[in-house]
């Protein structure tokens, strides 16, 4: 096969239209094949024997889309010194574009304890990269990229959202197409959702331990390939067709109004410690791609539970993850990314440096500095947990919001003061560093824990179905079952859960911040109380479309408090509130002020109580002292937002004409199926909350804009 010398750059197989230029990085090797497998799977060796600043590369003419290909790298075996190099090993390359086939856990695919490397052929038995074509028709396609404010997100899995959809042709299920479909898209769009959040859709490895088992890495957190849409979420095909299926997905959801993120795993790989199966980088340059163990070098060092850490300190594993968020935004047009324990990508050396160079590098970058930044703000090392101790440029998942969330509902002793912090954005985590409201993604549920219905209906986890005894997720998980363990018939009980539910999703709807819902739990999706549900592809994690009554309710009150969100900016702020107290008579409105029941101001004494579970806030609709992006002044509603997590009734009363002579309601939890109305209390006047739950009152400006 005639081979030209090609050049260096870009790394991995770039098809021009005539042939296609091979490059692959690797500091130790002393020679590289590339190797092309045919359909037959027949082989065909080119050795790489040009290299510049340690990249091997060659050019073929006339080799194209759709053809399969791999790595053979020759080089030190001397595990102690943290090389492992073996040409045995048939080697994924780093930046593939799209990725053909699967591991079958073969023995060949892992190394003999020993001096010598082991000499099974790996061949037959890993993924092969795939030369893919870069042409796609984007027509008038743009970033969907709205102001983080109006920003709604919802966490998806690309399969388990369609695939028992009974609208979504049934060959399109579970896959990329089956995402684009009107039938999704309608429903995201209805709901008021202006995001969708993807678990991983790089290209991720089957564990052998859970394939053994009969189950699957459903959830996707073994990433081999960083450029390539995980082939198992292709309905069209595996050679390259599964990069055109993915863009024309964003390019569908796009025109629907919906922003694309993707949830990216750069803090490890699929390759595990030094017993799990070579497949790409630890055969190419091991000690480059990894981070071992100071001193002895056989071992990987650990952050992320996962066997492996990324190199975050060497220059080409910063490059590898710098290219692939461009390409993912430039080539495959997605708005944002959420970063998977990304105190690991701040781990230069030991500790968590929030000024590494990961995050220098992300700032001064004129295209990943413009799209949605989001960090999981922890990892599984020593300091490893920052919740508000990211860059400006970025917003986290707030763990706290979460937690201080779930312990007001369930009416745990001493948990208003920290509600109230959580209700209003976070300032006491994020405006000491003069971040906004923006900075705090808050959730009640994700995808790591219980579902919202199984977070009202279980005390306790119950993972069986794992195979793990019982032992693998999280013990305390904060929540409630309202009376009963799991599945019932009491109408008291299912009733209360109901409502708990809807006091969840209000909540987080009505707080500062990006409000993020996971997928299903409009629905009420359930997991049976599974809470580490990553193996489970199976009726256990899909979204289950046939909705009884009391679903569709719930359904429908989340998309009144999406839309109630959306129309009043007070409740979507760009900037914190500034006071907490009322000003002296004769003069304006707090822009925020909390309540008692009886419409007293609440004192530092009321605060510490511990028998304290209801509130009440007056959100200053004429006091939001902001433009609105394009300058102009911004006067909204006011609201009284009055929350009674207590197990029985309480009596709020109304505060006096200086904050609205007449208030009309707009929510109310413990009627599902009201939306607003024309009931209208005047100042002063009682207002009933029933146990456990949440109403939203209103009144128009004072003034106009």
């Amino acid at each position: 096969m005639p081979a030209w010398s090609g050049h260096p750059f870009p790394l991995g197989a770039d098809f021009d239209g005539q042939g296609t230029n091979f490059a692959l990085f690797s500091e130790v090797a002393e020679r590289v094949d590339l190797v092309l497998v045919d359909d037959d799977g027949t082989a065909r060796e080119v050795p790489l024997t040009e290299v510049d600043g340690f990249v091997r590369h060659a050019y073929l003419p006339g080799t194209g889309p759709g053809q399969r290909y791999g790595f053979r790298v020759h080089g030190p075996w001397n595990p102690s010194c943290g090389h492992r190099c073996n040409p045995a090993k048939l080697l994924l390359d780093p930046y593939a574009r799209a990725v053909d086939g699967q591991i079958d856990n073969h023995a060949s695919l892992f190394e003999r304890a020993g001096d010598r490397p082991d000499p099974a052929d790996s061949a037959g038995h890993t993924m092969l990269g795939v030369v893919t074509d870069p042409a796609f028709d984007w027509g008038d396609d743009e970033p969907r990229r709205r102001p983080y404010a109006d920003t709604v997100i919802y966490e998806a899995h690309a399969r388990g959202l369609t695939r028992t959809h009974p609208d979504v042709p049934p060959e399109l299920r579970g896959t990329y197409a089956g995402l684009a479909h009107p039938a999704v898209t309608g429903h995201l769009v209805s709901l008021g959702i202006t995001a969708i959040e993807l678990m991983p859709v790089h290209q991720y490895v089957q564990d052998g331990v859970l394939t053994d088992r009969g189950l699957s890495n459903y959830w996707g957190y073994n990433t081999i390939g960083f450029f390539a849409p995980h082939n198992g979420y292709a309905a069209g095909g595996t050679r390259g067709e599964q990069v055109a299926e993915f863009k024309s997905m964003v390019k569908a959801l796009h025109e629907a109004g919906l922003e694309v993120i993707l949830d990216v795993v750069y803090n490890h790989t699929a390759e595990g410690n030094e017993k799990g199966p070579t497949l790409s980088f630890r055969g190419i340059d091991n000690a480059s791609y990894y981070r071992l163990v100071d001193g002895d070098w056989a071992h990987y060092y650990d952050t992320t539970g996962t066997g492996n850490s990324l190199l975050m300190r060497h220059p080409h594993v910063l490059q590898l993850i710098m290219d692939s968020l461009r390409y993912w935004v430039t080539e495959m047009h997605v708005d944002g990314f959420r970063f998977d324990l990304a105190a690991t990508l701040a781990r230069q050396f030991h500790e968590v440096d929030r000024l590494s160079v990961f995050f220098d590098l992300i700032q001064q970058d004129p295209v990943i500095s413009r799209v949605k930044l989001i960090a999981e703000p922890w990892d599984l090392g020593e300091g490893g947990y920052q919740v508000g101790n990211f860059p400006a440029l970025w917003s986290e998942w707030n763990g706290l919001y979460r937690d201080a969330v779930r312990d007001f509902w369930r009416s745990e002793p001493g948990s208003l003061g920290e509600f109230a912090s959580r209700l209003t954005g976070s300032p006491d985590l994020y405006a000491h560093s003069r971040r906004r409201p923006r900075a705090s993604v808050n959730f009640v549920t994700a995808h790591d824990g219980f579902t919202l219905r199984d977070l009202v209906s279980y005390n306790d986890k119950h993972n069986e179905a794992n195979g793990e005894d019982d032992k693998d997720g999280e013990n305390t998980n904060r929540s409630w079952n309202c009376g009963t363990e799991g599945p019932t018939e009491r109408p008291a009980v299912l009733e209360l859960r109901s409502r708990q539910q809807r006091n969840l999703l209000a909540t987080l709807l009505l707080s500062q911040g990006i409000p993020m819902i996971g997928h299903g739990d409009e629905l009420g999706r359930t997991q049976g109380g599974n809470n580490n549900a990553y193996c489970q592809d199976s009726e256990v994690s899909w979204v289950d479309w046939r909705l009884t009554d009391e679903q569709q309710s719930l359904r429908d009150f989340c998309r009144r408090l999406v839309a109630l969100r959306a129309t009043h900016p007070v409740l979507r702020r760009r900037r914190y509130f500034r006071g907490e107290t009322v000003r002296h008579a004769g003069q304006p409105l707090s822009d925020l002020v909390w309540l008692r029941p009886d419409a007293g101001e609440m004192t530092d004494h009321d605060w510490e109580r511990d028998d304290a579970h209801s509130v009440g806030v007056f959100l200053n609709g004429d006091a939001i002292a902001e433009p609105d992006p394009r300058g102009r002044p911004v006067v909204d509603d006011s609201f009284l937002l009055l929350f009674n997590s207590y197990w029985e009734p309480v009596v709020f009363r109304l505060p006096g004409a200086a904050y609205g002579e007449r208030w009309t309601v707009c929510a109310d939890t413990a009627e599902p199926d009201a939306g607003p109305d024309e009931t209208e209390y005047k100042a002063g006047a009682e207002v009933t909350l029933e146990a456990r739950s949440l109403v939203v009152l209103a009144r128009p400006p004072r003034r106009s804009a």
